[in-house]
């Protein structure tokens, strides 16, 4: 699942701050959602590739991509299709509240009845070490 928000839309429909008619307003929105619907593709794509498309048959992934912000939307969507794993990617905070993981995925774990497996990016390296014995 990706939750996506058109950035700027909120402004761009205030009528103090209005810069655009609801047309261009419309269109910038669509833009946003398609973008963000072909990176999913991608994503899913790239996914096939390493796990084969056997693998993809066989767990046969349902793909969501939902307007909203991701703290309120990917708990909803857990919910409403009763998830047993919610996978989420984490992105490295500095300092101590780094350590565990992003500020997102920290809000959307803090909302979730159900297990969460969290990945950092490539390249992530871990401050926390083992004491060798």
């Amino acid at each position: 699942m990706h939750a996506w928000t058109a950035w700027g839309e909120g402004l761009l429909n205030t009528p103090r701050f209005s810069l655009a008619n609801n047309e261009e307003v419309a269109d910038w929105v669509e833009k946003q959602r398609s973008a963000d619907a072909e990176k999913m593709q991608q994503l899913i794509q790239s996914l096939e590739q390493v796990l084969g498309s056997k693998t993809r048959e066989y767990i046969k992934p349902q793909i969501h991509t939902i307007k909203g912000e991701p703290h309120r939307i990917i708990p909803q969507v857990a919910r409403e299709i009763g998830a047993d794993l919610v996978v989420m990617g984490t992105v490295a905070r500095t300092g101590i509240p780094g350590l565990i993981m992003g500020n997102t995925a920290e809000t959307i774990l803090n909302r979730l009845d159900c297990s969460v497996l969290a990945v950092k990016p490539p390249g992530f390296i871990s401050p926390v070490t083992l004491e060798e014995q």
